[in-house]
């Protein structure tokens, strides 16, 4: 296995859990999949529909999100939306994120 097969695999299971993160934190207000995925990607975090959808009905099963069809003009679309719930886990989550990722980029600098 080379170099470049292994730092992919590494970068596939960082970007596991963070999304998750990531997801939860854009949800505040009402959003649409592709809306999200665009959101994610100009940012330079590669989101695919495929992946963020099963995320998302996984996420609402677990009571993180709910969902709203909107049947109003054109398209037909599903809304998502953090619980408040869900707003508890993001909030305990990222207090985790912020210390953990501090600690984990001293000791990468190596100030530890």
């Amino acid at each position: 296995m080379n170099a470049d097969e292994i730092v992919s695999g590494l970068v596939l299971e960082l970007r596991r859990g963070t999304l998750i993160l990531l997801v939860l934190s854009q949800l505040r207000e009402p959003m649409y999949g592709y809306n999200l995925v665009k959101k994610l990607n100009d940012r330079d975090i590669p989101m695919d529909a495929n992946t963020l959808y099963p995320l998302m009905r996984r996420l609402e099963g677990q009571g993180l999100l709910k969902s709203q069809w909107e049947t109003g003009e054109g398209k037909p679309r599903k809304y998502y939306q953090i619980t408040p719930e869900g707003q508890e886990v993001l909030e305990k989550t990222r207090e985790y994120w912020n210390s953990f990722a501090k600690n984990v980029n001293a000791m990468l600098e190596g100030d530890i």
